[in-house]
């Protein structure tokens, strides 16, 4: 096995094997742009070093021929002779993953090769700089010394001058620092810092090996459902150096905005520094277009570089360059991480550019962005307390208490609490904080700092360099620049979109992509820009799918709004939302009744509040249909509960018959685990007239709306059937009752009856159930409560932060469908029920219909059609036309 490509070798498709970084080295060096030479040991042998704990036999030989080979075209030696050469050893991952893993830079400088290095440079302050550099970034990632030892030292010297950069260091000032951190190193490991050369190379690579199972790193693949099997590969390149005076710098730049997808010179750049300086945001830098004035030539050249890698990669590039002495080096491309309406906008742009097609179009935006562009936004018009502007580096509108670090905003989350963690630049440690925050805000670092990468990546609101602000975390507050004092626990709102910062919670208003769903904004030459390419996209969807999407809507109000979003039709009607507020009373009558006519008598009461409910429902979906699901729950439910009624009968000086009755009704109704007991089908069997009081209800609406010219397209749905008697019985009863109706009104009525397959046993013997179904609708809601034989109202809280935490959940069943247990069902029930009847419609209606996942499981599994949350229908949409034009 092949364990290390030379960047000549590989190209963009190899990101399996070689990491991201890794396969896009090697493509900017086949298009012949300025590359370092380097190197790439590839993830293969990561999972092997991870799964034995040792480098695979052969990879050390490899190592050595392939830097000979780079000493050689280099004419330099690692960390030896005259002109010494140094190296980065750098991570890569398959998927991007800021900040997550390792980086060392500078390997091969020692106390010898310092010197050989300042000689070469002309520039002892650069060695010196250079070398502190890796000490400190060795003893932090590859020695385990905590960080912030070499920080305090670093605060001390710049002290000591009286300086407040590091630039503004002296040589000596920067040797004395080097002394200190080598000290730190023989405090706390016991042993010298290395002065092999080569050593320092291996440790450096089995360090970004280590660093694949990272806390942080681990934490953020959960976060993003990055697998934890890939590993990474290791990029070691030949160094090329942006602190070497003012004619050289780093900076990161991306072909597009990425926080809007408007096209434009964006980016940051700073002279005189090494990357990891503008990565961490520990320095303020200027806008890219800066570069300009400072470099002209470097500017046009990167400008020439940035169209040819955005037209190679048909997409948004995000890119990491050096200049060194005037010499620009590309270090670093990747598609470029970016907000919901970036990746919207971008989408159609390529479009119109003919760098994609339509196809392509849809695969570049997701459910999830799309759901994030719905959220509220800011009222501009509010007259909020403005207290501060920063960069706007990742949209949105977040209001929370004021918290300084991410222990703090990870308990106060867990509370219950919205928080938004300040910091002055927030770096990988600080992860878990920004998973838990409502959004980010810190003082220092631009749109390609890392809080604003992982923010943007994770759709987090996130306000960067608001250099008006003086965060103090030790003292546990920030200073406006008029003085005003904000405190740990007092609420500020951000925007994400503007870069403003509020003190106090700030009114929301509905967002222009909620409006253009709601009907009241239309696409147009004067509508928003994202508006237009939302529509478009949505269009686009809309077309190809073949999944329709139908609501989860119990009211008229909801039918309507669903309508409006797109729903084309009612997947499922709760029909115990009906039963209660003013109408329990009705219900506790059914309950409470001791003979035939008392329980006809409040089944006759019920009949006309169904008719009416179903009227309307009919009426908003005119033409679309309407599945109606019989009384699901347990008729306790509907009842008092037994504790607080059994107190206050207790409490009362003689209790009335009604209430002795009513608690004798409890006690016999109580069940120990009623989701398993006495519903659904069960209670319709048991209690005579319930299920045929609400099909005369349906079938009595459907007539008289039909009878006034309408269309209506009622279905049943019979719930919680485990056996295909169960069913039989309940479709004689309810198509007699159908018929009964079509007679009295002389109006033919063509309702189909099906069932909900939620039970395990359900999809077992969904054959034989067929026969007597014209529908079946997966509720897996409750298939996955009893597939994996959880309680969703107690698991979610006793012990899933847990499964998640230990990789047992990549994320909650309740979620995303379990494909493997739960989705294994479905697929067998919707194979061995259209083999009885072809015929059969399939569709699902648990949460799981508005889940992105989900939506293209079901596509692959043949149904047709989802059902969820008013809400979630666009998001429903845009899923199930990306799933039809997905490439398998």
């Amino acid at each position: 096995m092949k364990y290390v490509y030379d960047f000549t070798e590989g190209h963009k498709d190899l990101k399996d094997l070689l990491g991201g970084k890794g396969a896009n080295l090697a493509e900017m060096t086949r298009l012949g742009l300025p590359v370092p030479p380097g190197f790439t040991i590839t993830t293969d042998a990561c999972r092997e070093y991870l799964r034995t704990g040792s480098e695979p036999a052969a990879l050390r030989e490899e190592v050595s021929a392939h830097l000979a080979a780079l000493e050689q075209r280099m004419g330099k030696q690692l960390g030896r002779g005259d002109d010494p050469l140094l190296v980065s050893v750098r991570s890569g991952a398959k998927f991007s993953m800021p900040g997550m893993m390792d980086t060392v830079l500078n390997i091969g400088l020692t106390d010898d090769s310092v010197g050989a290095l300042a000689a070469q440079a002309g520039d002892e302050r650069f060695a010196w700089d250079s070398y502190r550099r890796l000490i400190q970034m060795f003893g932090k990632t590859v020695l385990g010394i905590e960080g912030d030892l070499f920080e305090d030292r670093l605060d001390e010297a710049r002290a000591r001058a009286g300086v407040t950069s590091d630039v503004e260091l002296t040589a000596d000032e920067l040797r004395k620092l080097v002394d200190q951190f080598k000290d730190i190193v023989r405090e706390h490991t016991g042993r010298e810092f290395p002065q092999d050369p080569r050593e320092q190379m291996d440790l450096a690579i089995h360090a970004v090996f280590d660093s694949w199972n990272g806390e942080r790193a681990r934490l953020y693949r959960r976060q993003e459902r990055i697998p934890h099997d890939l590993g990474t590969a290791v990029n070691v390149c030949s160094m090329v150096f942006g602190n070497l005076g003012p004619d050289s710098g780093t900076g990161v730049c991306f072909t597009r905005d990425p926080a809007t997808g408007h096209q434009g010179v964006y980016g940051d750049y700073l002279q005189n520094a090494q990357g990891e300086d503008v990565v961490a945001g520990i320095r303020n830098t200027v806008p890219l277009a800066e570069l300009e004035r400072l470099d002209p030539a470097s500017y046009a050249e990167l400008l020439r570089i940035m169209e040819t890698l955005e037209n190679h990669y048909r997409d948004l590039c995000d890119i990491e360059f050096t200049i060194e002495r005037g010499k620009l080096w590309m270090l670093q491309t990747r598609v470029g991480k970016r907000t919901a309406a970036a990746a919207f906008r971008i989408a159609v742009q390529l479009i119109d550019q003919g760098l994609i097609d339509e196809t392509e179009a849809l695969a570049r935006v997701t459910g999830a962005q799309l759901a994030h562009l719905m959220f509220p936004r800011f009222d501009a018009d509010s007259g909020a307390d403005h207290v501060a502007g920063g960069i706007a580096a990742s949209p949105g509108a977040a209001v929370g208490a004021v918290v300084f670090d991410s222990a703090t905003a990870v308990a106060r989350a867990a509370e219950g609490e919205r928080v938004i963690l300040v910091r002055r630049e927030t770096n990988p440690d600080d992860l878990d904080g920004m998973i838990a925050a409502q959004g980010i805000l810190t003082s220092r670092g631009g749109k390609t700092s890392h809080a604003a990468v992982v923010a943007r990546g994770m759709g987090k609101t996130c306000v960067c360099g608001a250099e008006e602000l003086r965060v103090d975390a030790a003292a546990r507050e920030l200073t406006t620049a008029a003085g005003t004092v904000i405190r740990e626990g007092e609420v500020i709102s951000i925007d994400g979109t503007s870069g403003k910062v509020y003190r106090g919670e700030v009114p929301v208003v509905p967002s222009p992509v909620m409006e253009y769903f709601e009907g009241t904004t239309r696409p147009g030459p004067e509508a928003d820009d994202l508006v237009n390419a939302v529509h478009r996209l949505m269009s686009l969807a809309d077309d190809a799918r073949r999944l329709a999407v139908r609501a989860n809507a119990d009211t008229a109000e909801d039918a309507a709004r669903a309508r409006r979003f797109g729903a084309q039709g009612i997947g499922l009607c709760r029909t115990e939302h009906m039963f209660l507020g003013e109408r329990r009373e009705l219900v506790e009558r059914l309950i409470l009744a001791e003979s035939d006519g008392e329980r006809e008598a409040a089944l006759a009461a019920l009949l006309p509040l169904q008719q009416g409910d179903f009227t309307e429902l009919f009426t908003a979906m005119d033409g679309l249909p309407v599945t109606v699901r019989l009384i699901d729950p347990p008729l306790h439910e509907f009842l008092p509960d037994l504790t607080e009624l059994s107190v206050r009968i207790a409490l009362e000086e003689k209790p009335s018959e009604t209430d002795l009755k009513l608690l004798a009704a409890v006690r016999r109704l109580h069940e120990q685990n009623p989701m398993l007991g006495l519903r659904g089908v069960r209670l319709g069997l048991v209690v005579p007239g319930l299920f045929t009081m609400q099909v005369r209800a349906i079938a009595e609406a459907a007539a008289r709306r039909r009878l006034a010219g309408a269309d209506p397209r009622p279905e049943i749905m019979i719930p919680l059937v485990g056996t295909v008697q169960e069913l039989e019985i309940v479709r004689d009863e309810a198509e007699a009752v159908i018929a009964e109706i079509s007679r009295e009104h002389g109006v033919e009525l063509n309702i189909p009856v099906g069932t909900m397959i939620e039970l395990p046993r359900a999809a077992l013997t969904a054959g034989q159930i067929a026969e007597s179904a014209d529908f079946f609708s997966f509720g897996t809601n409750d298939l996955t409560q009893t597939v994996w034989g959880f309680s969703r109202d107690d698991v979610e809280a006793s012990f899933f932060g847990a499964y998640l935490e230990k990789g047992i959940f990549g994320v909650s069943p309740f979620e995303t469908i379990d494909a493997d247990g739960v989705g294994s069902l479905v697929r067998a029930a919707a194979t061995a029920g259209r083999a009885t009847r072809p015929d059969l419609k399939l569709g699902v209606c648990g949460e799981h219909g508005g889940d992105p996942e989900s939506v293209h499981f079901f596509h692959r599994v043949g149904l047709d059609y989802v059902s969820c949350s008013p809400f979630r229908i666009p998001i429903a949409r845009l899923e199930a036309g990306r799933a039809a034009t997905a490439v398998s």
